[in-house]
Protein backbone atom coordinates (compact mmCIF):
# COMPACT_ATOMS: atom_id res chain seq x y z
CA UNK A 1 0.00 0.00 0.00
CA UNK A 2 1.60 3.18 -1.22
CA UNK A 3 0.52 7.01 0.25
CA UNK A 4 -1.75 7.52 -2.00
CA UNK A 5 -3.71 4.98 -1.15
CA UNK A 6 -4.61 6.63 2.32
CA UNK A 7 -7.50 9.34 2.29
CA UNK A 8 -7.69 10.74 5.98
CA UNK A 9 -11.52 11.90 4.69
CA UNK A 10 -12.46 8.23 4.72
CA UNK A 11 -10.97 7.50 8.13
CA UNK A 12 -11.37 10.45 9.97
CA UNK A 13 -15.22 11.47 9.72
CA UNK A 14 -18.64 10.76 11.80
CA UNK A 15 -18.13 7.09 11.65
CA UNK A 16 -14.90 7.49 13.38
CA UNK A 17 -16.28 8.85 16.01
CA UNK A 18 -19.56 7.22 16.24
CA UNK A 19 -17.85 3.55 16.43
CA UNK A 20 -14.72 5.67 19.13
CA UNK A 21 -17.04 7.19 21.03
CA UNK A 22 -17.21 4.42 23.90
CA UNK A 23 -13.61 4.71 24.96
CA UNK A 24 -12.99 8.37 24.41
CA UNK A 25 -14.77 9.16 27.33
CA UNK A 26 -14.70 12.06 30.00
CA UNK A 27 -12.87 10.55 32.33
CA UNK A 28 -10.28 9.25 30.06
CA UNK A 29 -9.86 12.31 28.35
CA UNK A 30 -9.07 14.66 31.64
CA UNK A 31 -6.71 11.79 32.78
CA UNK A 32 -4.74 11.88 29.73
CA UNK A 33 -4.74 15.58 30.22
CA UNK A 34 -3.57 15.38 33.81
CA UNK A 35 -0.42 12.80 32.03
CA UNK A 36 -0.03 15.69 29.11
CA UNK A 37 0.41 17.98 31.98
CA UNK A 38 2.50 16.48 33.99
CA UNK A 39 4.71 15.03 31.53
CA UNK A 40 5.22 18.29 29.79
CA UNK A 41 5.70 20.26 33.09
CA UNK A 42 3.19 22.57 31.36
CA UNK A 43 2.60 25.61 32.94
CA UNK A 44 -0.35 28.02 32.49
CA UNK A 45 0.53 30.39 29.93
CA UNK A 46 2.28 28.33 28.28
CA UNK A 47 1.62 28.43 24.54
CA UNK A 48 0.82 24.71 23.47
CA UNK A 49 0.44 22.85 19.54
CA UNK A 50 -1.89 20.03 19.63
CA UNK A 51 -0.79 18.52 16.01
CA UNK A 52 -3.81 16.57 14.94
CA UNK A 53 -6.13 18.10 17.59
CA UNK A 54 -9.45 16.41 16.43
CA UNK A 55 -12.61 17.00 17.96
CA UNK A 56 -10.63 19.45 20.41
CA UNK A 57 -10.66 17.08 23.34
CA UNK A 58 -7.61 17.63 24.70
CA UNK A 59 -6.74 21.19 23.10
CA UNK A 60 -10.17 22.25 25.27
CA UNK A 61 -9.20 20.96 28.77
CA UNK A 62 -5.28 22.24 28.48
CA UNK A 63 -7.38 25.58 27.35
CA UNK A 64 -9.19 25.97 30.36
CA UNK A 65 -5.99 25.13 32.71
CA UNK A 66 -4.75 28.25 31.34
CA UNK A 67 -2.18 27.25 27.97
CA UNK A 68 -2.67 29.59 25.45
CA UNK A 69 -3.34 26.42 22.65
CA UNK A 70 -3.66 26.20 18.95
CA UNK A 71 -5.05 22.65 17.40
CA UNK A 72 -4.39 21.66 14.15
CA UNK A 73 -6.10 19.35 11.69
CA UNK A 74 -6.56 18.22 8.59
CA UNK A 75 -9.97 17.11 8.91
CA UNK A 76 -13.03 20.61 8.65
CA UNK A 77 -15.75 18.08 10.19
CA UNK A 78 -13.51 17.31 13.73
CA UNK A 79 -12.06 21.08 13.95
CA UNK A 80 -16.24 22.38 13.92
CA UNK A 81 -16.67 19.88 16.54
CA UNK A 82 -13.52 21.37 18.79
CA UNK A 83 -14.85 24.88 18.26
CA UNK A 84 -18.19 24.55 19.25
CA UNK A 85 -17.08 22.43 22.42
CA UNK A 86 -14.74 24.95 23.22
CA UNK A 87 -17.35 27.44 23.00
CA UNK A 88 -19.46 25.36 25.15
CA UNK A 89 -16.23 25.18 27.98
CA UNK A 90 -15.80 28.88 27.71
CA UNK A 91 -12.39 28.92 26.72
CA UNK A 92 -10.66 29.95 23.46
CA UNK A 93 -8.65 28.12 21.48
CA UNK A 94 -7.08 29.13 17.66
CA UNK A 95 -7.91 25.89 15.31
CA UNK A 96 -6.58 26.05 11.61
CA UNK A 97 -7.10 23.20 9.27
CA UNK A 98 -3.94 21.92 7.33
CA UNK A 99 -1.42 19.21 7.41
CA UNK A 100 1.33 18.57 9.39
CA UNK A 101 4.12 18.34 7.25
CA UNK A 102 3.91 22.05 6.21
CA UNK A 103 3.18 23.75 9.93
CA UNK A 104 2.89 27.33 9.36
CA UNK A 105 4.50 28.87 12.46
CA UNK A 106 8.22 29.25 13.21
CA UNK A 107 9.28 28.92 17.02
CA UNK A 108 5.95 29.88 18.61
CA UNK A 109 5.17 26.86 20.71
CA UNK A 110 6.63 26.08 24.22
CA UNK A 111 5.18 22.44 24.18
CA UNK A 112 3.54 20.21 20.89
CA UNK A 113 1.02 17.69 21.62
CA UNK A 114 0.62 14.80 19.55
CA UNK A 115 -1.80 12.19 21.00
CA UNK A 116 -3.74 9.22 20.08
CA UNK A 117 -1.83 7.23 17.42
CA UNK A 118 -1.75 10.73 15.28
CA UNK A 119 1.41 10.09 13.92
CA UNK A 120 3.21 7.35 11.29
CA UNK A 121 0.28 8.02 8.52
CA UNK A 122 2.88 9.14 5.64
CA UNK A 123 5.51 7.44 3.93
CA UNK A 124 9.06 7.71 5.75
CA UNK A 125 10.15 10.81 4.26
CA UNK A 126 6.92 12.21 4.97
CA UNK A 127 6.55 10.94 8.43
CA UNK A 128 10.23 12.61 9.84
CA UNK A 129 9.08 15.57 7.78
CA UNK A 130 6.71 16.25 10.17
CA UNK A 131 9.18 15.62 13.24
CA UNK A 132 10.66 18.02 11.63
CA UNK A 133 8.13 20.73 10.94
CA UNK A 134 7.62 20.45 15.14
CA UNK A 135 10.95 21.32 15.79
CA UNK A 136 10.91 24.49 13.55
CA UNK A 137 7.63 25.55 15.15
CA UNK A 138 9.17 24.82 18.75
CA UNK A 139 11.05 27.67 21.07
CA UNK A 140 14.41 26.91 21.99
CA UNK A 141 13.79 24.50 25.04
CA UNK A 142 10.68 23.18 23.93
CA UNK A 143 9.12 20.18 24.00
CA UNK A 144 7.02 17.44 22.57
CA UNK A 145 4.99 14.20 23.61
CA UNK A 146 3.94 11.71 21.23
CA UNK A 147 1.52 8.79 22.57
CA UNK A 148 1.30 5.98 19.80
CA UNK A 149 0.99 2.06 19.63
CA UNK A 150 3.56 -0.12 21.47
CA UNK A 151 4.89 -1.99 18.22
CA UNK A 152 6.07 -4.94 20.30
CA UNK A 153 2.59 -5.14 22.11
CA UNK A 154 1.03 -5.66 18.31
CA UNK A 155 3.77 -7.83 17.19
CA UNK A 156 3.32 -10.05 19.55
CA UNK A 157 -0.63 -9.96 20.01
CA UNK A 158 -1.45 -8.96 16.66
CA UNK A 159 -5.06 -9.38 15.53
CA UNK A 160 -5.62 -10.12 11.81
CA UNK A 161 -9.32 -9.27 12.17
CA UNK A 162 -11.21 -7.05 14.80
CA UNK A 163 -14.87 -6.11 15.08
CA UNK A 164 -16.50 -3.46 16.91
CA UNK A 165 -20.28 -3.36 17.43
CA UNK A 166 -22.60 -0.28 18.11
CA UNK A 167 -26.09 -0.32 18.14
CA UNK A 168 -26.33 -2.98 15.45
CA UNK A 169 -24.04 -1.05 13.21
CA UNK A 170 -20.33 -2.97 12.68
CA UNK A 171 -16.74 -1.54 12.21
CA UNK A 172 -14.29 -4.42 10.79
CA UNK A 173 -10.97 -4.05 10.38
CA UNK A 174 -8.76 -6.58 8.31
CA UNK A 175 -5.27 -5.72 8.86
CA UNK A 176 -1.79 -7.25 7.99
CA UNK A 177 1.90 -6.57 9.45
CA UNK A 178 4.24 -5.03 6.70
CA UNK A 179 7.82 -6.32 7.83
CA UNK A 180 9.39 -4.27 4.87
CA UNK A 181 7.81 -1.22 5.77
CA UNK A 182 6.86 -0.85 9.57
CA UNK A 183 3.40 -0.22 8.80
CA UNK A 184 0.11 -2.31 9.61
CA UNK A 185 -2.23 -2.01 7.03
CA UNK A 186 -5.88 -2.10 7.15
CA UNK A 187 -9.38 -2.34 5.22
CA UNK A 188 -11.97 -0.93 7.20
CA UNK A 189 -15.20 -1.90 6.31
CA UNK A 190 -18.50 0.59 8.51
CA UNK A 191 -21.87 -1.61 8.32
CA UNK A 192 -23.92 1.56 9.24
CA UNK A 193 -27.61 2.75 9.03
CA UNK A 194 -28.16 -0.09 6.07
CA UNK A 195 -25.18 1.35 4.44
CA UNK A 196 -22.19 -0.15 3.61
CA UNK A 197 -18.75 1.29 2.44
CA UNK A 198 -14.66 0.12 2.50
CA UNK A 199 -11.51 1.83 2.46
CA UNK A 200 -7.74 1.17 3.08
CA UNK A 201 -5.28 2.94 5.32
CA UNK A 202 -2.29 2.29 7.20
CA UNK A 203 -0.03 3.39 10.20
CA UNK A 204 3.53 3.05 10.79
CA UNK A 205 4.61 1.91 13.87
CA UNK A 206 8.00 2.18 15.70
CA UNK A 207 9.76 0.91 18.71
CA UNK A 208 11.13 2.98 21.10
CA UNK A 209 15.00 3.53 19.88
CA UNK A 210 13.58 3.76 16.04
CA UNK A 211 11.49 6.79 17.09
CA UNK A 212 14.14 8.06 19.82
CA UNK A 213 16.85 7.71 16.93
CA UNK A 214 14.60 10.08 14.21
CA UNK A 215 13.71 12.54 16.72
CA UNK A 216 17.64 12.53 17.75
CA UNK A 217 18.28 13.67 13.78
CA UNK A 218 15.51 15.94 13.57
CA UNK A 219 16.86 17.99 15.95
CA UNK A 220 15.86 17.37 19.41
CA UNK A 221 18.59 16.90 21.99
CA UNK A 222 16.91 14.02 24.40
CA UNK A 223 14.22 11.41 24.17
CA UNK A 224 12.32 9.74 26.65
CA UNK A 225 10.08 6.53 26.75
CA UNK A 226 7.05 5.71 28.66
CA UNK A 227 4.22 3.21 28.73
CA UNK A 228 0.20 4.06 29.38
CA UNK A 229 0.10 6.43 32.41
CA UNK A 230 3.68 7.21 32.12
CA UNK A 231 4.51 4.05 34.14
CA UNK A 232 7.59 2.48 32.42
CA UNK A 233 7.76 0.92 29.08
CA UNK A 234 7.54 -2.55 28.83
CA UNK A 235 7.44 -4.90 25.79
CA UNK A 236 3.43 -5.89 27.40
CA UNK A 237 2.51 -1.87 27.22
CA UNK A 238 -0.34 -0.98 25.61
CA UNK A 239 0.92 2.48 24.52
CA UNK A 240 3.92 4.15 23.95
CA UNK A 241 4.59 7.61 25.13
CA UNK A 242 7.48 9.50 23.83
CA UNK A 243 8.99 12.94 25.32
CA UNK A 244 11.73 14.96 23.07
CA UNK A 245 13.45 18.23 24.43
CA UNK A 246 15.06 20.91 22.04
Amino acid sequence: MDEQAFDAGSVFDEDYLYFYAAGLTDERSDAETDLIWRLLELEPGMRVLDLACGHGRISNRLAARGCEVTGLDATSMFLDLARKDAEARGVAVEYVEGDMRAIPWTGRFDRVVNWFTAFGYFDDDGNREVLSQIVRALRPGGRAALELNNRDLIVREFQPARVSERDGDLMIDRSQIEPLTGRISTERIIVRGGQVRHFPFFVRMFTFTELRDWLLTAGFTAVDGYGEDGTPLTPASRRLIVTATL
